[in-house]
């Protein structure tokens, strides 16, 4: 049913809560995002260390 046509004074049946999560499930996703930030910033730090090495490779090369 397209939002246009749907009445405002009834609820649309998208618009539905979702069931609430369990702590168990909580502690879960939290851990799984502690590792993905983890596994994020060690990238970040390892491509950082790479473009230095690159610069200084570089600017010894052309001096």
């Amino acid at each position: 049913m397209s939002i246009l046509t749907h009445g405002f004074d009834r609820p649309f049946d998208g618009a539905e809560r979702p069931a609430r999560l369990s702590t168990a499930r909580k502690a879960q996703l939290k851990r799984i995002a502690l590792r993905a930030l983890a596994v994020l910033s060690m990238g970040s730090v390892l491509t950082a260390l790479i473009a230095l090495k690159t610069a200084i490779y570089v600017w010894h090369l052309h001096a």
